[in-house]
């Protein structure tokens, strides 16, 4: 059709040079015809509300052998719930208290946008200091704040660029920048929390918990491995940016009534959730938990922020009873949960019961498409990507996956599946794990 047309256009155009100057008809010339379109076809559609429910027992029986393997150590928890009818369907261990690892993200997630409104952000303001030349940069706990514009690894995130050059509008003209004092006051106690190991931070996936940090307190954006002081990292790159490399940076408080100069916000609470989420994020993570701790009237502590947490899934309706959480992105080896509240976050979050919470449900990883399941998922076109959907959660010893799944028939269901005292290294784990989802997917199991 493309050919026809063009040829229609190159007759018309030759058509139009008479001696006079004036257009003639070429009879010989074929005349363009417009393709038949239908109607457009929905290009998010969704679920029928009739796709028919699993059997439990056709669904037992298709999981249990992979349930059972070897790799697992027989230390693995499962549960599989209708999301439409809350019915259970499978239920090994559901009540058994597991060590989450990262899937314990879930429930800072859920209570994140239960306790802040999602359309919140987070603040990073620059004041005047106590002395000419100085300016106090003040965290207000968002670490993704981009030294880069635009962010390579949080998309819509505020950048230092801006923020400096806020800075340089209320400043008087031609004021030298000596000095950056970094205020952390914002988050208190320890930078790390009971249960994390020496190695955890820094170190490739998470660093000290500062109220002040850039990229994530990445040492270089797009990279892995994290910084061990956040706080005089953003400092620095501040002073770079207003134009001071030499600057002396240093930690401190800013002064009372201090003037403002600038402010940037993050990206919305909800859009920091999914990124948190899906990238598995322990730095962002941890930040939302001390949010939540705020909103609480608690310390912006490791303990504030479990506290907080745990109180909000309380209000919000979920069954906490045997909860201990001592941090808001699951990497201390004291966290314990029964895995059903896992099941619960998530159905609750995608049939709507858990009213804000939907923010979880996009913010989980596509199996071989997005996040930390990118690289991860069923080579069956008919059930990946987009069937599954899922948290990860790793630790030595500990793998999990929790999320979604829409079945062969259509049915969205919610799952759960957590392992503790495994011992094949990781790969092994994530494979049989991805095998009970795939199941799950491919799976009509009437």
């Amino acid at each position: 059709m493309l050919v026809l047309v063009a040829a229609a256009a190159v007759g018309a155009v030759l058509s139009l040079g008479g001696d006079d100057g004036t257009a003639t008809a070429d009879p010989a010339a074929p005349s363009a015809r417009l393709p038949q379109i239908g109607d457009p076809a929905p290009v998010l559609a969704s679920l029928s509300s009739e796709a028919p429910v699993p059997d439990p027992a056709a669904l037992t029986a298709t999981l249990r052998p992979l349930l059972a393997a070897p790799v697992f150590g027989g230390g693995l928890s499962a549960e599989v719930v209708d999301v439409a009818t809350g019915e259970v369907l499978l239920d090994d261990g559901a009540d058994r208290p597991v060590t989450p690892a990262s899937t314990a993200k879930l429930l800072t997630a859920v209570a994140a946008l239960t306790t802040l409104d999602p359309d919140d952000t987070l603040e990073t303001t620059v004041v005047a200091g106590s002395a000419p030349g100085e300016v106090v940069l003040v965290g207000g706990g968002d670490p993704t704040l981009s030294t880069t514009a635009p962010s390579v690894d949080y998309p819509g995130a505020a950048t230092v660029a801006d923020l400096a050059a806020g800075v340089q509008a209320a400043l008087p003209p031609g004021t030298a920048v000596s000095r950056v004092v970094v205020d952390n006051s914002l988050f208190e106690g320890p930078l790390t929390a009971e249960g994390w190991g020496p190695e955890d931070a820094p170190s490739t996936y998470a660093s000290p918990v500062t109220a002040t940090a850039v990229d994530g307190a990445r040492v270089v954006p797009g990279e892995d491995p994290r910084s061990g002081a956040p706080g005089t990292d953003a400092g620095r790159a501040l002073a770079t940016a207003l134009g001071a490399p030499g600057a002396v940076v240093e930690l401190g408080t800013a002064p009372e009534d201090a003037r403002t100069l600038a402010t940037v916000s993050s990206a919305p609470v909800a859009r920091l959730v999914e990124q948190a989420l899906s990238q598995s994020d322990n730095l962002l993570a941890e930040s939302l938990a001390r949010h939540v701790a705020l909103a609480r009237d608690l310390p912006a502590t490791f303990d504030g922020a479990a506290q907080g947490v745990t109180a909000a899934l309380g209000d919000a309706g979920v069954d906490v009873s045997g909860v201990e959480m001592h941090d808001g992105s699951g990497l201390s080896r004291l966290d314990r949960l029964p895995l059903a509240v896992l099941t619960d976050l998530v159905a609750g979050a995608a049939d709507g019961s858990i009213q804000g919470a939907s923010a979880v449900v996009s913010g989980l990883a596509v199996a071989g498409y997005d996040g930390t399941l990118a690289d991860r998922g069923d080579d069956d076109p008919a059930t990946a990507p987009g069937a599954v959907r899922g948290k990860t959660g790793t630790l030595l010893g500990v793998h999990g996956l929790a999320g979604t799944v829409v079945t062969a028939d259509g049915r969205l269901l919610a799952y759960a599946l957590v392992a503790n005292g495994t011992v094949g290294g990781g790969l092994p784990e994530e494979a049989a794990l991805d095998d009970v989802a795939a199941a799950l997917a491919a799976c009509g199991c009437r």
